[in-house]
């Protein structure tokens, strides 16, 4: 059956429409994507703005659009972090749905690391053991791990890049002061619950997915997407602090030239880059497995095996 998956994420609205059957990989066979800055569209008080309000309305009228336009059999809507904590978010996914009549669910923070974790899981399988899972969005940093294919551990905490960025960092080059007293607290907010995984016992294989560590895995060396997602990748620790410096002393245009940086999230790569150090520094981790499989492949294989038990197949 034909799917379309529309993600309302921190950075980016994003419809996925995939081929899916149950036994299958998704086959993708389109995608639509707008930069919506839901992160960055937030007022004082924590209320997604008039205009990011709008933008996310166009979007998914647009995107729905296109799913009908592919043949989309279904559409499967959900929200992260930026609605899920904004201030509005009841009022914002109403004006959405009388705009547009569609109805967006919003995901727990725990419902998005569980899911992000089924989708590692069936990407490596079985012979990865015990598994971690890592993912950096733009409102939130998702953390999970386990010998299954749902997680002994889930949990989110706010620490996305776009976020981070927003609230933290200049957008440009970033002093040693400054650069000190975010590391601190992002350290500080990973460590806190950082037994979750560690009394479980230590991962066999750990896995990064999302665009903040396939860029970072991609300023460090890792191939280009062009040669295709079965192409082997990693995050090396001892290279990421190495460009970390040199990373913090760039400006906005430097950033977006590097590999894999769009000019769109150049001022998130900093705050994105000390999360990820703090997290293979905290747990351990030489280095992080990039996985091209993350949230809106669970989402599919979810609702796949929802149906495969429905049909009794």
């Amino acid at each position: 059956m034909r799917l379309g998956v529309l993600d309302i994420g921190s950075n980016t609205g994003h419809l996925l429409v995939v081929d899916a059957h149950g036994g299958a990989a998704p086959l993708p066979a389109s995608s639509f994507k707008r930069p919506l800055r839901l992160a960055e569209h937030l007022d004082a008080a924590g209320a997604v703005t008039p205009a990011g309000i709008d933008a996310l309305t166009a979007f998914t009228a647009a995107a729905l659009v296109v799913a009908e336009e592919k043949g989309c059999e279904d559409l499967l809507p959900f929200a992260t972090s930026a609605v899920r904590d904004a201030s509005n978010s009841d009022a914002v996914l109403e004006h959405v749905r009388e705009r547009t009549g569609v109805a967006i669910g919003v995901l727990s923070g725990e419902a998005e690391a569980r899911l992000t974790f089924l989708a590692v899981r069936r990407w490596f399988g079985w012979s990865a053991g015990r598994l971690a899972v890592f993912d950096i969005g733009g409102g939130s940093l998702e953390i999970a791990a386990g010998a299954d294919e749902a997680p002994d551990v889930a949990w989110s905490l706010p620490l996305g890049a776009a976020r981070l960025a927003r609230t933290s960092l200049p957008r440009g080059p970033v002093d040693d002061a400054t650069l000190r007293v975010l590391r601190k607290q992002v350290r500080a907010d990973i460590a806190r619950d950082a037994g979750q995984l560690l009394r479980t016992g230590r991962p066999d294989r750990a896995a990064a997915t999302s665009k903040t560590f396939r860029s970072l895995a991609r300023i460090c060396g890792a191939a280009p997407s062009a040669e295709g997602p079965l192409v082997p990748r990693a995050l090396p620790l001892d290279t990421l602090r190495s460009w970390l410096p040199k990373l913090a002393a760039m400006d906005l245009a430097a950033l977006a030239a590097l590999p894999g940086v769009s000019t769109d999230r150049a001022h998130q790569v900093v705050a994105g880059a000390l999360v990820a150090e703090a997290c293979m520094d905290i747990f351990e981790l030489p280095a992080l497995e990039i996985c091209p499989w993350a949230l809106r492949e669970g989402v599919i294989l979810e609702r796949l095996d929802r149906m495969s038990v429905l049909d009794g197949s």
